[in-house]
């Protein structure tokens, strides 16, 4: 089987987000994949499997301790691979726990994805929230997975050295932090660190399930369907998100880093 290391949402190598793809040649058990993505080590690795002539690919999403239901940039390094090795060359479906997500692709080396619109619900922050982050938010959300807070400023989102430990115990599979970028002539229009030490990863360097969440969120406050959102991990990233109805579109760039094959 072919497996690839591609860094997502950057154009450069090194940075954004690194994912693994592995392109199966037959359905898997549950524990081989998962066995694999402890095996590589990166926050996802993406499990892709060619279907009947006219089906979606199958597309699955481990992280180093557990399945998740939703990825952005190993779905986007997904699509990278199908579009690099001629598999694909416009739109891909794939088939996955949160239903049919499309990708195509754009000019200048993007890569759109379809994904579905998280909403957000306002909560009564968790007591555990403030001192696990440091900081005091000025909201806190609930959405279909993860706990966002926004905080007063792109420093404090910058600057933030949460405690890991306690932010495993909250109930949510991560805490997504954010505020307004500093600068609004800048290219991004809102900034983004998010922390899911609770599915084995302590943070993660960019979040594309997370914009499905902050591209509404952030498009009810300023206004414009279309915003950049930039994420302030030590990798850092960039995701270029459009709000439509309920759906979101995330784009951005990849970049391959490694291919070969799996021996086992």
């Amino acid at each position: 089987m072919r497996i690839f290391t591609v860094d997502s949402f950057t154009d450069q190598a090194f940075k954004g987000n690194p994912a693994a793809v592995c392109l199966l040649e037959s359905p898997r058990s549950d524990e081989w994949m998962q066995s694999l993505a402890s095996e590589m080590r990166h926050s996802e690795t993406a499990f892709v499997l060619e279907q009947e002539e006219g089906r979606p690919y199958s597309l699955r999403w481990f992280t180093p301790a557990a399945e998740v239901a939703l990825c952005g940039h190993a779905t986007l390094a997904s699509a990278h691979v199908l579009y690099s090795i001629g598999a694909a060359s416009d739109s891909i479906e794939f088939s996955t726990k949160s239903g049919i997500l499309t990708t195509r692709k754009l000019d200048h080396n993007h890569i759109s994805m379809d994904f579905p619109a998280i909403p957000v619900a306002d909560i009564s922050p968790p007591e555990a929230l403030g001192k696990a982050l440091g900081a005091s938010p000025t909201w806190v959300g609930m959405g279909r997975f993860d706990i966002l807070a926004e905080l007063d400023s792109e420093d404090a989102v910058r600057e933030l050295t949460p405690d890991i430990n306690a932010l495993a115990s909250l109930p949510a599979r991560a805490v997504c932090v954010t505020a307004r970028a500093a600068d609004p002539s800048g290219e991004a229009d809102y900034v983004s660190r998010v922390f899911a030490p609770a599915v084995g990863i302590p943070e993660d360097p960019v979040t594309g399930s997370a914009h499905c969440m902050l591209a509404p969120y952030w498009t009810a406050k300023l206004g414009p369907a279309s915003l950049v959102g930039a994420q302030l991990s030590q990798r850092g990233g960039t995701v270029h998100t459009t709000v439509q109805d309920d759906r979101v579109a995330l784009a951005g760039q990849a970049i391959t880093i490694w291919s070969g094959h799996l021996h086992v």
